[in-house]
């Protein structure tokens, strides 16, 4: 059954594949490569997040767009959310961004991921709070993802800045590396609102945990490893401690070069083992 784009029909709890995962692809080819190795769902880069990655066209009716439109709608593929967004200082909110959330919502997309770059905490929540008001417009929602390289580096800090921000369309985006590495717990999870959680990024992480900015940041975004490896991070709990069912996003860029097609399929069957061990421990507790 072919859903539309945005929709992940009646599946219980929605796989998505992250596009760090296969950074090297554009988005139409991503889409082809999610469906093929069995995904229920994509989340699309329309913002580069290096200069290193390909500047590709996915601002703006472009034909880029118009075919990843097509492709999403052939495959069936939900697109959970598109990224990156980061609220600096010098943010214009409307200006710099509606064109991409006007895009997004041209695909289908549900979710914002966006990040705070900016030391100023009072200003940041104002800039989410445009944010929100701009995404809402168009059905869609931002969700503030803290990683120790930016001026959000923990949950807490997050936390804060979307209490702060008092907004109803928000979100907190958990991210599995980033919370293990800043020595985040269940016990923290379970204290957030369940309505500030849209969805969840997850991957696996060796256990010994860098200690330098520069080597979480090159971790997190080429040395990961797959769900379910034999790494640090106890997905297990961390997932019991969320919202049951909320859509998994694997982000899961690693060090293994092979074929893209290959890597989605081990980084699927990986979630799909820790979701299992997830999923039926709440529904035993319940």
């Amino acid at each position: 059954m072919v859903r539309p784009s945005g929709d992940v029909g009646d599946v219980a709890r929605p796989i998505s594949l992250a596009p760090l995962t296969v950074v090297e692809l554009g988005p139409d080819e991503m889409i082809d490569c999610a469906a093929r190795a069995g995904f229920d769902a994509v989340g699309l880069r329309l913002i580069r997040a290096t200069d290193e990655e390909p500047l590709r066209p996915t601002i703006g009716m472009t034909p880029l767009i118009r075919e990843v439109r097509r492709r999403l709608d052939d495959t069936g593929l939900a697109l959970i959310d598109i990224e990156v967004l980061r609220l600096t200082p010098q943010t214009r909110v409307r200006h710099d961004y509606e064109s991409f959330v006007e895009t997004g919502a041209y695909l289908g997309a549900s979710q914002i991921l966006a990040t705070g770059n900016d030391p100023d905490h009072a200003r940041l929540a104002d800039h989410l709070a445009e944010l929100a008001d701009l995404a809402d417009d168009y059905g869609l929602t931002p969700n503030l993802e803290p990683m120790p390289w930016t001026d959000v580096v923990n949950l807490q800090q997050a936390a804060a800045v979307v209490t702060r921000c008092a907004h109803p369309n928000v979100g907190l985006l958990v991210d599995a590396l980033h919370y293990d590495r800043a020595l985040n717990t269940p016990a923290d999870l379970t204290a957030l609102p369940a309505e500030w959680i849209n969805y969840v990024q997850i991957c696996d992480g060796v256990a010994e945990r860098p200690t330098t900015v520069e080597a979480l940041r090159y971790q997190g975004r080429n040395a990961r490893l797959f769900p379910g490896a034999t790494g640090n991070i106890d997905l297990v709990a961390m997932l019991r401690a969320l919202p049951p069912g909320v859509p998994v996003s694997v982000e899961a860029p690693v060090l293994w070069q092979g074929p893209a097609l290959d890597r989605s399929r081990a980084a699927l069957r990986g979630a799909r083992e820790v979701l299992e061990l997830a999923d039926a421990g709440c529904r035993h507790s319940a």
